[in-house]
């Protein structure tokens, strides 16, 4: 198995993470968080015109996909950029919709979402009774058993821990389809959101540790830099290794998939788990380390602090993904 990226993947990449430099996704997090989409959707029309949609999408559909690698490598850039928005959930649904087999129904939403007119959220109640962000979706599609639902509302906003993050308890709906092939397509796309939610926590972690560098290394104490302390040096050398530990498992996981191999869900979990919880160490290590001023609002850094807990957690929790990589769940 080959997990060096290639020429063309590093390109894009890069590209991505320029484009979202010009971004100022913290105003755009900001306005996401008070009801505002219009900076978000700003956001998602450039995303899509870089082809970040598309990946999750079929050539017959308008896509370029599925590509698992090079989504994973789009949702670390997101990661790294904080990116508000149902991301995951829009191409975790793309995943369901695809792999449904209803011809009708992928026609008509699948195209949208390649060309980033479509903002899609996803609720499967197995995981969880909460849709992300359906106040601000097109549509939000719910899994319930074998039964999978088009809601008819959002529902009212529930407290999140990163305010960027909205959920609602979306009602029933019209039932679009019933039977075991749902089953499966909402295990498939359960499998890709886990995986797109690791290379977005991968990204968070990165950023933070990055931000908590620059800080230490500019802020004094008895007339030295911070960073010089030998502690300091440990707990941010602990915090990269956590993070250079998860990389090739999220590129790992993104190639069984790609693959379509037997273990691509074991493989899919080791990196949900590990990444996400290297990004959970690196925003406790940045909240330590920034001391008080790393627990004001006020500070950017608070966008990534806030996301990494939620990210651990959502798409499968750090418990049900270490057992279904001892086999002790699917």
């Amino acid at each position: 198995m080959r997990f060096l990226l290639d020429a063309e993947q590093r390109d894009f990449a890069r590209s991505l993470d320029a484009l979202l430099a010009s971004c100022d996704t913290p105003a755009a997090v900001r306005s996401w968080a008070a009801g505002d989409h219009g900076p978000g959707r700003v956001v998602w029309a450039r995303l899509a015109g870089a082809g970040v949609f598309a990946l999750a999408v079929p050539e017959k559909h308008d896509g370029f996909g599925p590509l698992p690698l090079e989504l994973a490598l789009a949702f670390e850039a997101l990661g790294r950029h904080a990116v508000p928005g149902p991301l995951v959930e829009t191409v975790a649904a793309a995943a369901l919709l695809d792999r449904l087999g209803d011809d009708r129904v992928a026609a008509e939403r699948l195209p949208g979402i390649a060309a980033g007119k479509s903002v899609l959220s996803l609720c499967l109640t197995s995981l969880g009774p909460y849709a992300l962000d359906a106040d601000a979706a097109d549509a939000v599609f719910v899994v319930d058993g074998d039964t999978l639902r088009l809601a008819t509302a959002s529902g009212p906003v529930q407290p999140s821990t990163d305010p960027g993050r909205r959920l609602s308890r979306p009602p029933g709906g019209t039932v679009l389809a019933q039977g075991p092939e749902v089953t499966d397509a909402a295990a498939y796309a359960a499998d890709v959101a886990a995986l797109a939610t690791a290379a977005q926590a991968l990204g968070v972690g990165r950023t933070l540790l990055a931000r908590t560098v620059a800080y230490v290394t500019r802020r004094t104490q008895f007339g030295v830099a911070i960073g010089s302390f030998q502690a300091v040096k440990h707990r941010l050398a602990d915090t990269l290794l956590a993070l250079e530990f998860a990389e090739p498992l999220v590129h790992g996981a993104a190639l069984s998939l790609a693959a379509r191999d037997d273990g691509a869900g074991r493989d899919i979990a080791a990196a949900k788990v590990t990444a996400g919880e290297a990004a959970y160490a690196a925003a406790r290590t940045a909240l330590q380390l920034h001391g008080a001023v790393g627990y004001t609002e006020e500070l950017d850094l608070s966008l990534w602090i806030r996301k990494a807990r939620p990210l651990r957690d959502a798409w499968g929790t750090p418990a049900a993904c270490r057992a279904r990589v001892m086999g002790v769940a699917r």
